[in-house]
């Protein structure tokens, strides 16, 4: 199975600090596939009994599909958007294969509104039926990281949906946000995609589950938790007015609002 070219951490806050506790790898789905997933991801640690070790995530607007392996067992679960940060607390040893659908890649598969699944977690079977049981065991007993990922690439292809232009909009749409950082009014993504905003929040709440202006404030929230990690002290007073707030009180707000803590304690690398 090829591994995935990215390699970002973004979203993922603290990163370097977990890097020591657990294994992330990334690996391309096959081409039927890519219209509907980003690409797979499995997560290995292995720590002492001691040791327990918090990873928060500043999640991204996609679902994911998770086949999971802890000290309280296994299961197989469907992520929605998450309404606050992700956090999970790793104790002992475990593995995840997890599967990030694109934007709007779910939609095809379910069928539904996918802003019914905002700040949910369902059982797998709840969408695709009892396979999803046998699912588990045969992606947690492959061999290793990579083969966990080509398993559920073959057992998806066998639920392959239909492509829907719309999705692959939704997807377009997002991307262009997360990479446009000039992007930060609904307004201008208006402009940029063509639609209006209420045609945006249509496709958004349908395909994407979260709306426009949450995706917005979303990405430029984990730019700035990016470089308040990364980059010089230098930066902070024009960090706000750089990711589009009016004044540095809204941007504070938003991010103690999001991330539980004022941009100059996340600085400071104070526990979240």
């Amino acid at each position: 199975m090829k591994k995935a070219e990215n390699s970002s951490s973004r979203g993922i806050l603290k990163a370097d600090a977990g890097k020591s506790m657990y294994t992330l790898s990334r690996y391309e789905s096959g081409a039927e596939l890519k219209p509907f997933i980003e690409h797979y991801w499995s997560i290995r640690y292995d720590l002492d009994k001691e040791t327990s070790y918090k990873q928060t995530v500043l999640s991204y607007p996609n679902i994911h599909l998770a086949f999971e392996q802890d000290t309280e067992g296994r299961r197989a679960l469907l992520y929605g958007v998450p309404k606050t940060p992700f956090v999970r607390e790793l104790r002992g040893s475990g593995r995840v294969l997890g599967i990030k659908f694109r934007a709007g890649g779910f939609y095809p598969f379910w069928g539904q509104d996918i802003s019914l699944l905002y700040g949910a977690t369902i059982s797998a079977s709840e969408i695709f039926g009892p396979s999803a049981h046998s699912w588990l065991d045969d992606i947690l007993d492959a061999d290793d990281d990579a083969a966990m990922a080509r398993q559920a690439d073959i057992l998806l292809e066998n639920w392959l949906p239909d492509r829907d232009a719309q999705a692959e909009l939704a997807a377009h749409i997002v991307e262009e946000i997360m990479n446009n950082s000039s992007i930060i009014k609904v307004e201008e993504l208006s402009m940029h995609s063509g639609l209006s905003i209420r045609q945006l929040q249509r496709l958004f709440r349908k395909y994407v589950g979260v709306t426009p202006k949450w995706v917005i404030k979303r990405f430029r929230l984990q730019e700035a938790a990016e470089r308040l990690e990364r980059e010089d002290e230098r930066i902070w007073p024009d960090l706000a007015v750089e990711l589009g707030y009016f004044d540095q009180a809204h941007f504070i707000k938003d991010f103690k609002a999001v991330i539980g803590q004022s941009p100059a304690a996340y600085r400071k690398g104070k526990k979240i």
